[in-house]
């Protein structure tokens, strides 16, 4: 068998949408064929009153006797009809119900396992429409869709079939605004199909735009630049409406020309006209005629019903396949039951470390450097130089792309992450509290820390006094009756890092943010927590890590100088020109040539 012949011998993949939409597949089935029944069955009381009217019309003597028959299997038809239509909705509604909770339910578990430095090349508002709003728009397709492609296949089948069953000549002409409707419906959905990612990424970009100008609003007031505020918001919104318009122009002609096409008047006139014609030349009877007058408008509107849906369905298909993509974002590997390892000490190796964001240039490269236990390593050099994302390795944020990191002996990539957060403590530059109460947020790594112990990491951290002082003290929630100032969140952070009680602490820029007053509790706090403490600290100002056992200067994601505060100073190297400089880290622009 050929190449080609092999592959088209194999299944086709399943598309994101039939991925999204397995696990409730049966039932949107179930509840699309108990709509077409339902449909079928509404449209049974039409067939009897033609049936009715013809009779009459024909001075029929048997009209009394079949009169009632006709009428009971009418309304016994319609009502079971629509018991099938009701029950259609409910199981899709179910399924819907359920399918959404799922994805929910996956794609929280899902960004629980993905790398910490994935969320942070996404803007949150990215993060949050997959999440809540692509999730919500799957509703049409899921709860509407299928039962109105139900009801409009059945509906459009059984007037089919009927209208042949009485006159196949005229059931022909009757039929023929119908396929024009799809002719114009299909290039429809074809043009909105090619926008449709265009329209999503522009709202993404307003999602975007809203979380900058909320987060960002009190510094831009701070600075005299509220009127600035609402400038990316502004240029996100008109942007998608200039979308949107050039989106929905091509659509409106071919769409009102579907519409036009099956209108019930147009379908009532074609008939009208097409079986005066028939009548004259002979080919029916006038009584004839009435059935394809009652019936085959009564097939317009299930087919207008889907057009209408068409623009959701879109929607719906955009946001399958990005909730698609959601559920397989890359995971950090886990390793098997049986090769976790427990690490055998505390002692942390950089072993020939490398790293590259997404397939670009190395962030860092080469980096070997050993924390031993009791020791302070601190890490310099300027902005962009890759200090960070050295932090963030050894918190498995990420996973390097070469070499490895290894805690006590152990890989951390054989490491529960439970077990390495129990080892590896960390205060950042950026600090992120839970909408929780103050105790919550300081025991967030030991929820069954005891009042008394949280009271404790909170002394060490300097900040006792001030959560006393709030409404509910320790009870105060962050964000309601709990607002602290950004040096004050950092000591949360620190108190939630001491109680804790990591053998291993990574501290990346942590007073960088606080104020003078705050800086210096924060420096008390940091002291009194790294006694004792393997302390791996990401610098900007030399002067607070002229005390630390051992400086790794960075400079292009590369080792350039290592070694004592005096004997850096004594080489006359990078580092000696930086603390020449006021003790600052420059920029990458600032810092000129590598070493």
């Amino acid at each position: 068998m050929s190449a080609r012949g092999a592959a088209a011998a194999q299944p086709r993949e399943p598309g994101p949408i039939a991925r999204v939409l397995l696990p409730i597949r049966g039932r949107l089935i179930a509840a699309a064929l108990l709509s077409a029944v339902g449909a079928v069955l509404t449209l049974v009381p039409l067939a009897g009153m033609a049936h009715i009217a013809g009779l009459a019309l024909d001075g029929a003597n048997a009209l009394p006797d079949m009169l009632w028959p006709i009428v009971t299997i009418s309304v016994a038809c319609l009502l079971a009809g629509m018991a099938a239509l009701s029950a259609g909705e409910l199981v899709a509604h179910l399924a819907d119900n359920q399918l959404t909770h799922a994805l929910r339910h996956s794609a929280a578990q899902r960004l629980a396992q993905v790398p910490l430095g994935w969320f942070t090349g996404r803007a949150s508002g990215e993060v949050k429409q997959a999440m809540q709003d692509d999730i919500a728009t799957l509703h049409e397709l899921t709860a509407h869709f299928f039962t109105t492609a139900g009801r409009a296949a059945g509906a459009v089948l059984a007037c089919a079939l009927y209208l042949f069953a009485m006159d196949w000549r005229m059931a022909i002409v009757a039929l023929l605004p119908f396929p024009a409707f799809f002719a114009f419906f299909g290039r429809a959905v074809k043009r909105s199909a090619a926008s449709m990612g265009e329209l999503a990424a522009g709202m993404g970009r307003i999602n975007n735009a809203v979380v900058e100008f909320t987060g960002g609003m009190p510094v831009l007031k701070a600075f005299g630049a509220a009127g600035k505020a609402h400038g990316a918001y502004r240029e996100a919104v008109d942007s998608f409406a200039r979308l949107f318009t050039d989106f929905t122009r091509p659509l409106v002609g071919a769409m009102a020309n579907a519409n036009a096409m099956i209108a019930p008047v147009a379908v009532l006139g074609v008939v009208l006209v097409a079986g005066t014609v028939f009548v004259a030349q002979g080919w029916m009877a006038p009584v004839d005629l009435l059935a394809f007058a009652l019936v085959a408008p009564g097939m317009s509107a299930p087919l207008l019903l889907l057009h209408y849906l068409t623009h959701d369905l879109n929607a719906a298909t955009g946001a399958a396949q990005r909730v698609h993509a959601l559920l397989r974002t890359p995971v950090l590997a886990r390793p098997a039951p049986a090769q976790r390892q427990v690490p055998d000490g505390a002692e942390v190796r950089f072993e020939q470390v490398g790293y590259a964001y997404g397939g670009q240039d190395n962030v860092l490269s080469d980096i070997s450097l050993t924390l031993r236990p009791g020791t302070v390593t601190a890490i310099v050099g300027a902005s962009g130089s890759g200090k960070s994302t050295l932090a963030r390795l050894l918190l498995r944020f990420f996973d390097p792309t070469q070499g490895r990191i290894t805690l006590g002996g152990v890989d951390l990539r054989q490491m529960e992450s439970a077990a390495l957060y129990q080892r590896v403590g960390f205060v950042l530059q950026e600090v992120r509290l839970i909408h929780a109460s103050v105790r919550e947020n300081i025991a967030l790594g030991r929820p069954s820390a005891s009042p008394q112990a949280i009271e404790a990491a909170a002394r060490a951290a300097n900040i006792h006094e001030r959560i006393l002082g709030l409404p509910r003290g320790y009870d105060s929630v962050v964000g309601e009756d709990a607002q602290l100032s950004g040096g004050e969140r950092q000591r949360v952070s620190i108190a939630r890092a001491v109680l804790l009680d990591a053998p291993v602490l990574v501290l990346d820029e942590a007073t960088a943010a606080a104020d003078a007053e705050s800086e210096l509790a924060i420096q008390e706090a940091l002291s009194r927590m790294a006694q004792g403490r393997s302390l791996l600290v990401i610098a900007h100002r030399l002067d607070t890590i002229a005390h630390a056992d051992h400086i790794i200067v960075l400079e292009g994601g590369r080792i350039c100088e290592q070694g004592s505060h005096a004997g850096l100073l004594a080489r006359g190297g990078r580092y000696a020109r930086l603390w020449a400089l006021g003790g600052y880290a420059p920029s990458e622009e600032e810092a000129g040539a590598a070493c």
